[in-house]
């Protein structure tokens, strides 16, 4: 991890994260807190437990919050606060609707990755007063659904919270294993073309390890590299983080 100047203008500096060392930090930071909670890594992770995660570094989680204020899309928001820890609020609609546990729970991970990595950054970056004596007050990031696992790259923080959305939810090298199993029982090296019956038949199987839907398993498996959307063999360009 290094720092770099932050473009949005929302911190002086902000980290730049390689991918495999976001996946390698959340899967010893789960690995670890799973082990400590049930006495093993149980996946796929217990919707219960994401909320216990982010209650460990928030000072409040509310799950049934009315964020209809803030958008149609917005289905998750966590609030920075000067001198405090952060404010979780997860849209009621996906707490109240059994059929939208998939989403309640890449919500959930992904303002995890708020909290856990956003969160200090923050608070250190606005812990001196400026000139003036000034502080800044509370800011919110509002998390869209089309953000929460697929932002774009120039949106560091919800690119970075949607990739560790999947890093906790599907350990790398947990799918990995998943993957190389279905490659091995095609008789065929991978990419696998993201479109493909094959591709279709791995997504389902990732869906079922780890009770996320097809467009994040989709998502996850095109960042490590195992579907491709430019053709088989040809991989992907590496994201920024």
């Amino acid at each position: 991890m290094k720092y770099v100047k932050d473009k949005t203008g929302r911190l002086n500096m902000r980290p730049h994260f390689e991918p495999i060392e976001l996946d390698r930090g959340c899967e010893q930071i789960i690995g670890a807190f799973l082990k400590q909670k049930y006495g093993e890594i149980r996946l796929p992770i217990p919707t219960d437990a994401l909320d216990v995660l982010i209650e460990q570094d928030a000072q409040d989680l509310d799950k049934y919050a009315d964020l209809s204020a803030e958008g149609e899309d917005v289905e998750g928001v966590t609030e920075f606060i000067p001198g405090q820890k952060p404010r979780v609020k997860i849209s009621a609609r996906l707490s109240e609707n059994p059929r939208l546990e998939n989403r309640l729970r890449t919500t959930l991970a992904h303002e995890w990755g708020h909290v856990k990595f956003h969160a200090p950054l923050w608070l250190a970056d606005t812990a001196t007063p400026d000139l003036f004596g000034r502080r800044p007050e509370a800011t919110s990031i509002k998390c869209r659904r089309d953000n929460i696992f697929g932002a774009s790259e120039y949106d560091w923080m919800e690119w970075q919270a949607g990739y560790v959305c999947g890093a906790v939810l599907m350990p790398h090298t947990r799918v990995k294993a998943i993957a190389k199993e279905h490659l091995e029982a095609l008789r065929q090296p991978g990419p696998l073309e993201v479109n493909s019956q094959p591709a279709s038949d791995l997504i389902e199987r990732v869906v079922k390890a780890f009770r996320v839907s097809a467009d994040a398993a989709r998502v996850r498996m095109i960042k490590l590299k195992i579907l491709s959307e430019v053709g088989r063999g040809l991989g992907l360009p590496e994201p920024g983080a």
